[in-house]
């Protein structure tokens, strides 16, 4: 019975997590979610597979204490088609890593050269990218000089720069939109803010907590063949039971 209450906590925190994507307004995920589809849509995923995870939980235990084989046996293949899913979803981001990182540059691309501090309808995604900016200690996607495509930028001629982007404590009190140069400069290398671009700052995110990822990954897959093996056995043994428990003529 543990291993079924597991189960429905397990699925409380991936529709937590798909939740929390759907609902976050100020991190890495929530430039994503807001510019990509594909992503919003792996979210619902999220909450519809951790829905359904709380469901089975709570059919497997029931089908385990009232010794009811289909409801064991519809745990069980629930369980064999979420891990499916998951090794496939994982196989999938595996090889087209590199069509999700180019997905990835074009969305920041896009977001930097059209920011707009004044454009209200778009503030929620570049408050966002400006946490994000602040966060990482990062500026751009590939550097600094992603922002000489920012149209804003363009019609200043540059004598301004992004705030988050800053690496001076006089604008440590602004964490959106643009700070005026004191001096003309030629470019964004003489920029006083941070030159590494954001894109490093997340691989080095990625790399630094892989073994955490991985090994959550790897517990979940765990938890979900032990859940299928127990199901399995509680199966097997219900039907033995029931032929021993036929009278004898």
């Amino acid at each position: 019975l543990f291993l079924f209450l597991l189960f429905q906590i397990l699925g409380a925190v991936i529709l937590g997590f798909g939740i929390w994507i759907l609902a976050d307004k100020t991190s890495f995920i929530a430039v994503l979610q807001m510019s990509s589809p594909s992503l919003k849509i792996g979210a619902y995923i999220l909450v519809g597979v951790g829905a359904l995870t709380m469901l089975m939980g709570f059919l497997g235990c029931l089908g385990a204490v009232n010794e009811i084989r289909c409801l064991l046996g519809l745990y069980f293949a629930c369980l064999m088609l979420i891990l499916i899913t998951q090794v496939a979803a994982g196989l999938v981001i595996y090889f087209q890593k590199e069509t999700l990182k180019d997905e990835l540059s074009q969305i920041v691309g896009n977001l930097i050269k059209n920011y707009d501090p004044s454009n209200n309808d778009e503030r929620n995604l570049e408050n966002a990218w400006d946490y994000v900016q602040k966060q990482i200690i990062c500026c751009g996607w590939t550097g600094a000089k992603d922002w000489e495509d920012n149209k804003i930028l363009i019609n200043q001629s540059m004598t301004a720069y992004p705030c988050s982007c800053s690496n001076s404590s006089k604008d440590s009190q602004a964490d959106t939109g643009f700070c005026n140069l004191d001096v003309p400069v030629n470019g964004t290398a003489d920029w006083p803010v941070h030159q590494q671009g954001c894109m490093d700052g997340v691989e080095n995110w990625l790399k630094d907590n892989l073994g955490v990822i991985l090994g959550v990954c790897t517990g979940v897959a765990v938890i979900e063949l032990l859940g299928m093996i127990l199901s399995i056995s509680l199966c097997k043994n219900i039907h033995s039971e029931d032929y021993t428990k036929v009278p004898k003529s």
